[in-house]
């Protein structure tokens, strides 16, 4: 019988020997936010809003909670950083990541973007030599033949509008668009839990108790979405958004 036993224990006895060494290494190439950040050459800022986009998902420690980075998410930083720089925006590094979109074809659908802002940023640059030219004060400015003219250039294809702006814009869609999705499929629990009840009555009490737990997902979302707008419209992720 004393046999029986010898194999299992070896195996305990392995894997208490494995295990250790087999953290110890994961620890050894375990970084902290510091260290990313120095070799990565991205702010803390920044890491932290690539994470609250999907971009990166690093390890989470057991005994503390803290995030583990390893190389690979420092190079994955790098891919990102460099794609930023370029000016892909956030959606389209997230559909790359991901495998719905091929980076050849998201950088030749950058590079139509970059031509036209050129073309657009010439005829601004054109706009502004011939202001400078003229020696135009700001007292005795005046923009209504310059907006005229603008206006004609806008007709022939040029952009002058606020891309900012149309950023916030679609950032705020999306946000709404997510939270309307939840707020639908938890009034349609509402909606089976009062079903339920005119079917097979049960307890009032108990009848609130399950319309009230959805209900307060609600609020929470619609507290949740304000916020959101607010953050958007504030430009806190301005500065991340650009690396």
């Amino acid at each position: 019988m004393g046999l029986s036993f010898d194999r299992p224990i070896a195996d305990k006895a392995g894997e208490v020997f494995r295990n250790p060494g087999k953290e110890s290494m994961e620890e050894a190439d375990s970084m902290k936010i510091n260290e990313v950040e120095q070799q990565a050459g991205i702010t803390k800022r920044n890491i932290r809003f690539y994470e609250q986009q999907g971009l990166l998902s690093p390890k989470r420690n057991g005994e503390n909670g803290y995030r583990d980075y390893s190389e690979e998410d420092v190079a994955e930083l790098k891919k990102i950083k460099l794609l930023r720089k370029l000016s892909l925006p956030i959606e389209e590094i997230r559909k790359i990541q991901s495998g719905a979109l091929v980076l050849e074809d998201a950088l030749m659908r950058q590079v139509i973007v970059l031509e036209r802002e050129k073309t657009d940023l010439e005829a601004m640059s054109r706009l502004c030599r011939s202001l400078s030219e003229e020696r135009c004060q700001y007292l005795t400015l005046l923009p209504e033949q310059y907006l005229e003219r603008m206006v004609e250039m806008e007709k022939d294809g040029t952009r002058f509008s606020n891309v900012d702006k149309q950023d916030v814009i679609r950032r705020k869609r999306g946000s709404i668009l997510a939270a309307a999705v939840f707020i639908l499929i938890m009034v349609f629990l509402i909606m089976i839990f009062i079903w339920g009840f005119l079917e097979d009555p049960i307890p009032v009490w108990m009848v609130c108790g399950f319309v009230m737990i959805p209900a307060a997902f609600i609020l929470g979302v619609i507290i949740s979405l304000v916020q959101r707008i607010k953050e958007i419209e504030g430009g806190e992720e301005d500065v991340a958004r650009k690396y």
